[in-house]
């Protein structure tokens, strides 16, 4: 039988045991993922009113210690060179924190803005690779950063514009089919850049709308499998645009909780797969737009604390449905 609450005790010592396992294989296999599964599981847990689970200090450390001096930023673990989703990660970390001002900004954002493209688009590292998630990353990265005002906006913006397909979903790149992981960069990025103009809200609107399946999980693009995380990317962008309602939020939150692991914690893609910190996240962090009782406000166009946000100043007018008592 599935489970109807969410295990919260039981994911905390989840998240808190991920790096104790320094030993296993896997564990050296996802060093390039590291200062994600940081920033995942950080968040994660400031989202369930933990926030002080995992070290402060210890954290922050990891963090400075995979500064890539070279590069002016930081890479995913120490040694790895410097690529923009670590460095987003890294300043999420610091942001939630308050550590941003171990943080040499000017060169950050240096590295940042050398990565954009003539064509607007924006690259991962110096080796190239480009998609519409880097745009959203430097877009955030500079936010936070307090350092928006040097970006080339109509540039950023041009190429999120020829990435908009006929059924009003967005691509990686132009030409590239909607995915709704790319909706959620690309909507994210023109509601902090207050280009939100640029969408075909009801099209849009409705191919989300589209994703949910009949078990209540939403899945990627038109014939595929229902995944925790399209949870949080389909509703981040549904409540930036202020449509969350056209979600059936009941049968969506019934499914994120029967992908819960009940022995170890942990919230897998879908029922009976192993949980891993990314799904775990995003799970949580598609409960928390869903209003489910007991968790924090979460910021949908930043994927951080809804009141780190505030405070900072940067919230866009989304809407959450209203949270449960519980």
């Amino acid at each position: 039988m599935a489970e109807s609450r969410l295990l919260t005790d039981k994911h905390v010592q989840y998240i808190q045991t991920l790096g104790n396992s320094k030993d296993d294989l896997s564990y050296h296999m996802t060093a390039h993922l590291r200062m994600n599964a940081i920033y995942w599981g950080l968040t994660a847990l400031c989202t369930m009113g933990h926030k002080d689970a995992l070290d402060r200090v210890e954290m922050i450390n990891y963090v400075m210690s995979c500064w890539d001096d070279e590069a002016g930023a930081f890479g995913a673990h120490p040694d790895h060179d410097a690529h923009i989703l670590s460095t987003l990660s890294a300043i999420q970390i610091l942001v939630t924190h308050e550590a941003l001002d171990r943080v040499d900004v000017n060169r950050v954002t240096k590295f940042i803005l050398s990565l954009q493209q003539p064509s607007g688009v924006f690259a991962g590292d110096t080796w190239g690779e480009v998609d519409t998630r880097f745009s959203y990353i430097a877009v955030n990265a500079l936010s936070l950063l307090g350092r928006l005002s040097e970006l080339d906006v109509e540039k950023t913006v041009s190429y999120i514009r020829q990435c908009r397909n006929y059924d009003g979903g967005f691509g990686n790149t132009a030409g590239a089919e909607s995915h709704s992981g790319q909706v959620f960069v690309c909507v994210a990025a023109l509601a902090i850049l207050d280009r939100l103009d640029e969408i075909d809200q009801p099209s849009l609107c409705w191919w989300l709308s589209e994703r949910q399946l009949p078990n209540g999980g939403l899945n990627g693009r038109p014939e595929k499998l229902e995944d925790v995380c399209y949870s949080f990317w389909v509703l981040s962008a549904l409540s930036t645009l202020g449509k969350l309602s056209w979600i059936d939020a009941e049968k969506l939150t019934e499914f994120i909780l029967s992908a819960q692991d009940t022995e170890r914690g942990g919230i897998a893609d879908r029922p009976g797969d192993e949980s891993d910190v990314f799904h775990t996240h995003f799970g949580i962090a598609g409960l928390s737009l869903l209003g489910y009782p007991g968790l924090v406000d979460l910021d949908p166009v930043y994927c951080m604390p809804a009141p780190i946000i505030e405070r900072l100043g940067l919230r866009k007018g989304w809407k959450a449905l209203p949270r449960r008592s519980l």
